[in-house]
């Protein structure tokens, strides 16, 4: 629950199965309920060649959940979506998020940080 609501509050739109997006908003968090892939069209693979998902969080368990993980995950790789199958990979993720909302990454050279040490 944390972790789908850290997700609101950094201003995500969160998309859920229908189970998850009822308890999701028992609990105050709003998402909108997608199909299942084999509950018919549109489902999350839609969702995901439309553009319309940037971020997937994924953690399956049993059979059939576990075939539509495969074709999620597939389908990300191949848009270049990333793809969390773990909770402490979302909690990861989420950290990381805050963490470059607050401050922006600076890149410069290795040499630069050479530089810097070889002064003190």
């Amino acid at each position: 629950m944390l972790i789908a609501k850290r997700l609101e509050e950094l201003g995500f739109q969160l998309i859920a199965t229908e189970g998850t997006a009822n308890v999701l908003q028992r609990y105050g968090v709003h998402a909108t309920a997608v199909k299942k892939i084999h509950e018919g069209r549109p489902n999350i693979l839609d969702w995901l060649k439309n553009g319309d998902v940037h971020l997937i969080i994924n953690t399956p368990s049993g059979r059939l959940p576990r075939a539509d993980e495969i074709r999620i995950r597939s389908a990300a790789t191949s848009l270049g979506i990333p793809c969390v199958t773990t909770l402490s990979g979302a909690q990861a993720s989420i950290t990381g998020i805050e963490t470059l909302q607050r401050r922006p990454i600076r890149v410069k050279p290795i040499q630069a940080y050479h530089q810097e040490v070889a002064r003190i």
